[in-house]
């Protein structure tokens, strides 16, 4: 079921709510109206009425009450509310399935998935709210989880306050295993700093700054260099010159972005919270897996100790972190020990579909299933992904 068809429905139970609220409303309204105007005219009586007289009025209410009939004009527009809600409440029950228990398998290593969940609470900053899940969980190992990403947050945080040092003293403390990733992260801070100098402290101090600061990147970064050395032309009106751009608040953000980047990987940790991808991947997943456990509940079937699922499970490209190669003849998944083979032709296969096809014989051709072309084992390649 569409989300289309659900937001229809539940646009629908809004009208219906909506309408009932202000029939209510007019009703009440009405009624106060009626009161209000019975009690003025006795109001205006009082000193010379009579007991008659106010009988009459009431009486005269009375008709008046019934006639507007509060009570059944509520029900009416009540029970098409509840019409409409009874209504959506089962298109929910149809289109969501509430047990999704049997979805999933239940093997998970309870220390390794609260490990993640640590991660995550200290990766979004929350460093209070991680310690009492460790604590309450009792993990040993804390402390270890936590100590990164505090020192990521008290750069960031530096980095907003435009303060460079923290990061720079990172950066210099790993610098061997930046280069060794082929990050310039550690120039384009100094870059930045450059920058601020020659903004705030005129043109002698960042040249000061340059020569003990950039002079080390020269060798392998010149055109950045010279470029750097020219917005010393251009101190204390650099923002009309050639080189404005490098004073776009864009170029702290996209640090900031780098940086956290950066450490994660020194870390062995993806950009991207795993516990956050888990879980929106799963939630693209889940439908096929559920119309999977309904049909195997329906043959009697138990498709949990399947070692590979009998559907394929359609996830978005950015939940695709490694090439899958699927043989077009077998429908067999790739493997090490069924690789992928580029034939002559430049069609793929995998190998144990060339070695059906070819009778296991390398030297006798066969012929390609996709086009007339004639193939020899021998002049297959396999493909590394």
């Amino acid at each position: 079921m569409e989300l289309n068809t659900i937001k229809d429905a539940f646009d629908r139970v809004a009208k219906k709510q909506k309408m009932s609220y202000s029939k209510s409303q007019e009703v009440i309204d009405q009624l106060v109206q009626e009161i209000e105007l019975a009690l003025s005219k006795i109001h205006s009586v009082h000193d010379t009425a009579s007991q008659s007289d106010h009988k009459l009025i009431l009486t005269e209410l009375k008709g008046k009450l019934k006639e507007i009939a509060p009570l059944s004009q509520l029900e009416g527009a009540q029970k098409e509310l509840n019409i409409a809600l009874s209504k959506f409440t089962k298109l929910l029950e149809k289109s969501f399935n509430p047990d999704i228990s049997k979805a999933y398998r239940n093997d998970f290593d309870t220390h390794m998935v609260n490990q993640i969940i640590a991660s995550h609470l200290y990766r979004e900053g929350l460093f209070d709210l991680g310690d009492c899940f460790i604590n309450e969980a009792r993990e040993t190992k804390g402390a270890e989880l936590k100590f990164p990403y505090l020192e990521l947050y008290q750069i960031l945080e530096a980095i907003r306050s435009r303060n460079l040092e923290p990061a720079l003293n990172w950066a210099a403390t790993n610098r061997d295993k930046l280069q060794q990733n082929g990050s310039d992260l550690e120039l384009k801070l100094h870059r930045l700093q450059f920058v601020e100098i020659l903004q705030k402290s005129g043109r002698d101090e960042a040249l000061k700054y340059a020569r003990t600061s950039l002079a080390p990147f020269a060798s392998i970064h010149m055109a950045e260099i010279q470029k750097l050395m020219a917005c010393l032309l251009w101190a204390g009106k650099l923002e009309s010159s050639p080189y404005s751009e490098l004073l776009s608040p864009t170029h702290w953000d996209k640090l900031a972005e780098e940086l956290t980047r950066q450490l994660c990987n020194l870390l062995g940790q993806a950009y991207e919270s795993p516990l956050g991808v888990t879980i929106a991947a799963g939630a693209q997943g889940l439908p096929t897996l559920l119309k999977l456990m309904n049909v195997m509940i329906g043959k009697k079937q138990e498709w949990q100790s399947m070692k590979q699922l009998p559907v394929p499970v359609d996830l978005d490209r950015e939940f695709q972190f490694h090439s899958i190669f699927v043989c077009p003849v077998s429908r067999d998944q790739a493997s090490e020990d069924n690789p992928p083979m580029l034939l002559s032709c430049g069609h793929v296969l995998c190998k144990q579909s060339i070695t059906k096809l070819s009778k296991n014989n390398n030297t006798r051709p066969f012929k390609c299933p996709y086009c007339p072309t004639e193939v020899e084992v021998a002049q297959c390649k396999q493909l590394y992904f």
